[in-house]
């Protein structure tokens, strides 16, 4: 019944299979690749046809994690997987950045990939197998595709480079970097290094790219041996020549535009001649092929005039970064706020500090964690002067919003030395180019403008190129247009010693070591300049939190304890709470954080607990008051629902008749721990301590007999 097709090899020791031809036949192409017993089924489907009008590539790309491939069942009411996380989001979009650019521009086709985690080994990511599939079943499909690609993950543990390690030894590695290529270059790399040098993280690019081509080839073998006959290319319309011809005669008008420096002369200059282009071209030809061929005139303008002139769209050189205006302290209440503006691009970002109650919790297949570090971006329309709707956090947000976030956490401070929840909040206000990047100084300046100890400053910078045939340009800082009608969107942030978190996107079949090399020693220039800049607005974090910051302070208790301070149903940490006012955090191994924006609320709160948890010290005064008298003796009520008894004869000096003489129920007074008895009991004395004062008589006598 099946006809099966599998290919199998070593992979740095793991056991990497693909296998077709059982399950999903129906889709175009359908390929189940395992890494180690990690099992991913890739899909690939596309149109015959385009839909009338299309005038661009619509692909979709679909990562998915099934909850019983790690043998769970999903949280929730309805028990049932819903909208994708944020992981399925950012794989996704890993899977979809460099097969994207390997269809040919002619093909409008709608396409999807879907990748379905099966089972999890808790050992190799599915990211990586899923990458491979989606690669593979594209190659199987027949859909015009000029891959295959392979994609490998590096890591960088005790000063070497280790290929896809496993989710152990994640947690000791100083880079995770992720990169996906042909076997003439590399076409996408996303990561997260710990201060790496430029040598080491182009090392780990060159090392990824080495070890994914036996993927590749085994793709090749897989594809030899069953893929469905390619699909022809849609052939170029006759009327090209002559629509070329026409748009050709507006060669200067499109030229002039683009010598305008400022975005939206540009673009209503651009406007203009592109409206003279169609009104004169008429309503005879197809406006989807005319509006391509426009568009193809003026990549080759702007690709042109940057190759022989070296002058960019907004007239600087290649290297030079645009004009900064850097702001901390922007918001009056915040906890922390910058503004950063670089050109005409502008990112607003707010920090704000919580307590471990507002920390994140991640469920994941590989189990559920909390992250007390979250970075939100946003990109409202008005950004770029255009309407559009609000409230809808899209694919790009959240994957923008994940490589700030990448960029910074290296440089954080511990748990331990910063007890807070961090979140940072980074709304585009204006956007030009690079508005991630941006985020990334915004970042660093509004946490340390919120008094976060970080260890150092960040700053990002996003690098073009333009390449035709052996000549190139890298360009330092893209403006939009650059990113749109360039080759390249290459983004690097770190510090002044090295990188923390690298990405690239190429929309050409791959480049070269040196094209690389380039690009981050130029990167290196751009950034040290913009950490200077932001130096200018805010050095380093401000040695005190904002005014309506909370503060928190830590208590240890002993764990025995830990019962008490929380009390039956919760009843007692309840009760502190309501009545102070303060967010207490309780720890299994007896660590408190009582926070609070007004220190008066949390020293309450300690004393609260105190009272509960702390244990009586021979040889301590405390507060307490009388709740019974015998008579033997006075039972004193002290550290909160501790009692202890004075007996008679440490009332007063002297003898004693009744001791009510001395003190009666309600009383106020000031006792002495001297001891415990057989049963454990606490003794109490009153005459040896000053009942005005509060002093010590026994110790003072003491001093004056050594005297």
């Amino acid at each position: 019944m099946f006809k099966i097709f599998r290919k199998e090899l070593d992979w740095n020791g793991t056991p990497l299979v693909m296998e077709t031809g059982k399950v999903a036949r129906q889709a175009d192409g359908a390929v189940m690749v395992s890494l180690g017993e990690t099992t991913v089924l890739c899909t690939a489907v596309a149109a015959h046809s385009p839909k009338p009008g299309q005038d661009f590539f619509p692909l979709t790309v679909n990562y998915q994690e099934k909850a019983f491939a790690a043998g769970k069942i999903p949280g929730g009411f309805f028990k049932r997987e819903g909208r994708p996380s944020e992981n399925e989001t950012l794989v996704s979009r890993l899977i979809d950045r460099p097969i994207r650019p390997l269809f040919p521009s002619s093909f409008k086709c709608e396409t999807q990939v879907i990748c379905t985690v099966l089972a999890h080994d808790m050992e190799n990511n599915p990211d990586i197998a899923a990458m491979i599939g989606a690669s593979a079943a594209l190659c199987l499909s027949g859909v015009p595709f000029f891959g295959p690609i392979a994609a490998a993950r590096v890591g960088w543990i005790d000063g070497e480079y280790v290929l896809n390690p496993t989710v152990a030894q994640m947690d000791d590695t100083d880079l995770d970097l992720v990169l996906a290529g042909t076997l003439e270059g590399v076409l996408m790399v996303e990561s997260e290094a710990q201060e790496l040098s430029e040598e080491i993280m182009l090392g780990a690019v060159n090392f990824g790219h080495t070890a994914m081509k036996p993927v590749i080839d085994a793709i090749i073998e897989l594809a030899e041996s069953c893929a469905k006959e390619p699909r022809a290319l849609p052939e170029e319309p006759p009327e090209t020549a002559e629509i070329k011809a026409v748009i050709d005669g507006f060669d200067k008008q499109f030229t002039a535009a683009y010598k305008l420096a400022d975005k939206s002369e540009r673009q209503a200059a651009l406007g203009e001649v592109r409206s003279a282009v169609k009104e004169k071209l008429g309503d005879a030809y197809d406006g989807v092929l005319v509006g391509s061929l426009i568009k193809g005139k003026e990549a080759d303008i702007v690709r042109g005039s940057i190759l022989k002139t070296g002058h960019r769209i907004d007239g600087r050189d290649t290297k030079t970064v645009r004009q900064i205006v850097a702001e901390a302290g922007f918001l009056p209440r915040a906890h922390g706020s910058a503004l950063f503006t670089r050109g005409e691009t502008q990112a607003m970002v707010v920090a704000t500090l919580g307590t471990g109650q507002d920390e994140q919790i991640i469920d994941a297949l590989v189990g559920e964690s909390r992250s007390n570090f979250m970075l939100h971006y946003n990109f409202p329309p008005y950004s770029v002067g255009e309407t559009g709707r609000v409230g809808f956090t899209g694919r790009r947000e959240v994957g923008h919003g994940k490589l700030a976030w990448r960029a910074i956490k290296p440089m954080l401070p511990t748990a331990e030395d910063f007890p807070y929840t961090l979140r940072l909040v980074s709304e585009i206000t204006e956007s030009n180019g690079s508005s991630s990047m941006a985020t990334v100084c915004g970042a660093s300046l509004a946490m340390m403008d919120a008094g976060v100890p970080l260890q150092k400053p960040v700053a990002g910078i996003a690098m073009g190129l333009i390449k035709e045939g052996d000549r190139f340009a890298v360009l330092s800082d893209i403006l939009g247009d650059e990113d749109h009608l360039g080759d390249m969107d290459f983004k690097v942030a770190g510090t002044q010693d090295g990188i923390t978190s690298l990405q690239m996107d190429i929309k050409i079949t791959g480049i070269t070591e040196e094209i690389m090399q380039v690009a981050l020693t130029q990167a290196k220039g751009g950034r040290e300049h913009i950490l200077g800049e932001m130096a200018s607005a805010l050095g380093e974090a401000r040695t005190e939190m904002g005014e309506y910051a909370p503060k928190i302070e830590t208590i240890k208790i002993a764990q025995d304890k830990i019962r008490e301070v929380i009390g039956s149903g919760g009843k007692v940490i309840r009760e502190i709470v309501e009545t102070t006012g303060a967010k207490v955090d309780i720890s299994d191994d007896g660590t408190i954080k009582v926070a609070s924006s007004d220190a008066a609320v949390i020293q309450a709160a300690i004393e609260w607990i105190n009272s509960i948890a702390a244990e009586p010290e021979v040889g301590v005064i405390y507060d307490g008051t009388v709740v019974k008298t015998m008579d033997f003796g006075a039972f004193v009520n002290f550290l909160g629902a501790k009692d202890g008894l004075v007996h008679i004869s440490e009332l007063q000096n002297g003898r004693t008749e009744k001791t009510t003489d001395i003190c009666q129920e309600g009383d106020t007074v000031k006792v002495k721990v001297i001891g415990f008895d057989d049963r454990g009991k606490v003794k109490l004395s009153m005459k040896r301590v000053d009942q005005e004062t509060g002093a010590d008589l026994e110790a003072a006598a003491a001093a004056e007999t050594a005297e």
